[in-house]
């Protein structure tokens, strides 16, 4: 029974996938991500249901428009697996299974989900015009208070370092404003601050921490590695770098390997 239910999960992750792919596409342009209707963005074709069943259609067309025969970039057949598998892998982790669907434990993995889905959604847009998108980052403060309330009102949690982390979302958040009427642009280091934030509600100050350092790390051995190469001024490369891309990555990465290990004691 169980292989049948982790199938309607990853159905369900790959789903989402799809909705990714297509939001991580729209957002940045303004578009309608609920209401329009899919269509191929080279030929601007309207996609029929066919062309949208997430994973399977890109495998059977080949990769290629159905209408105008482009080929169709492999983001989408990528990110739709990752999702798929990723679903599943939490739910395997945290013995998620069709005789033990407990409501908290249901509550606690939707909240996972929409975790997941900023995540992906802040990064896929970094990595497309490194710029944090303020509307995704607005959800993402939305979903951390109601992670707060939940905690609360159902686990009886003490809520006092996540007031901090709230106090300091919101004053970044004011800050940011800000500077942005101000300087009549986006700040990306206020929003990568509450990423971070985000991120520590979510996933534990251990796994942010590290999260931090690894993605620190990486960017200090980047520039090191640029300079040497090229011997070109440090600032050319820090406006190329997708910091929200790369908390995500190890984000991920880190909370995956704890839960493995949690798992495993």
């Amino acid at each position: 029974m169980d292989i049948f239910f982790y199938i309607i999960i990853f159905i369900m992750g790959i789903t989402f996938g799809s909705f990714y792919t297509l939001a991580v596409y729209r957002i940045p342009k303004n578009e309608d991500i609920t209401h329009t209707h899919s269509y191929c963005p080279n030929c601007n074709h309207k996609l029929n249901i066919f062309d949208l069943i997430p994973v399977f259609s890109y495998i059977f067309l080949g990769g290629k428009c159905r209408y105008c025969k482009q080929k169709i970039r492999p983001r989408y057949l990528i990110l739709e697996t990752i999702s798929g598998l990723f679903f599943v892998l939490v739910a395997y982790l945290m013995e998620l299974n069709i005789y033990n669907l407990q409501l908290i434990k249901i509550v606690e993995y939707a909240f996972l989900v929409l975790y997941f889905t900023f995540i992906i959604l802040m990064a896929g847009i970094d990595k497309e015009s490194r710029t944090i998108n303020k509307p995704v980052l607005m959800y993402g403060i939305i979903i951390s208070i109601m992670y707060i309330v939940y905690l609360y009102i159902i686990e009886k949690t003490s809520i006092y370092r996540y007031v901090i982390y709230l106090i300091l979302l919101i004053l970044n958040l004011i800050i940011d404003r800000i500077n942005s009427k101000q300087k009549n642009k986006n700040n990306y280091t206020y929003s990568l601050l509450m990423i971070i934030l985000i991120m520590a509600i979510f996933t534990g100050e251990y796994i942010t921490i590290n999260t931090t350092i690894a993605t620190l790390l990486t960017i200090s051995i980047y520039l090191i590695l640029q300079k040497l190469i090229n011997k070109k001024r440090e600032e050319q490369y820090n406006k190329k770098i997708k910091i929200g891309l790369i908390l995500s990555i190890f984000n991920i990465t880190y909370f995956i390997i704890v839960l493995t290990l949690l798992k495993l004691i």
